[in-house]
């Protein structure tokens, strides 16, 4: 099952509200806290982890466009997350198996480089020293992004 239906099938439990689906990617809103976010998953996922790419708004911090990324398996301590959109490259901070731009700058730039990108990627080492990709199609995603946002202006 995927994330978008998996979250989908989830709203009416969690306070969780469907906006729409655009592509491979979904926009949805959450109730308490207040926050609106599009999501997707990695292309071919075939492991039981549920690996993401979100960017989320929480107007009631002032926050907008924050990436988090949900690696599909957890990472070696200090490996080095890199995001990837055509020649564009950002370095992300990184937990265990979680990473997220440094700063607002770094979230607008990616976002900036999402509605212009064809995919895609998130490069990292597993925590077993293999190189770990996850590739994510971007088609749907600049429509994804707009629905969330607006979703939580109209609270």
């Amino acid at each position: 099952m995927s994330v978008l239906l998996a979250l989908a099938l989830q709203t009416a439990f969690a306070g969780r509200q469907a906006i729409g689906i655009y592509a491979g990617w979904g926009a949805f809103r959450d109730a308490s806290p207040a926050r609106c976010f599009a999501i997707a998953e990695p292309l071919g996922r075939t492991r039981t982890t549920r690996p993401f790419a979100s960017i989320a708004s929480w107007p009631g911090a002032g926050l907008r466009h924050q990436l988090h990324i949900h690696l599909s398996r957890p990472r070696a301590a200090n490996a080095k997350v890199t995001l990837s959109i055509g020649q564009r490259r950002f370095d992300l901070l990184a937990g265990a198996a979680d990473a997220w731009s440094p700063d607002a700058a770094t979230d607008t730039a990616i976002v900036a480089a999402m509605r212009g990108g064809r995919s895609m990627s998130v490069e990292t080492r597993g925590r077993d020293g293999r190189p770990m990709v996850d590739v994510y199609a971007l088609q749907g995603a600049a429509t994804a992004i707009d629905a969330a946002a607006v979703g939580c202006t109209r609270r």
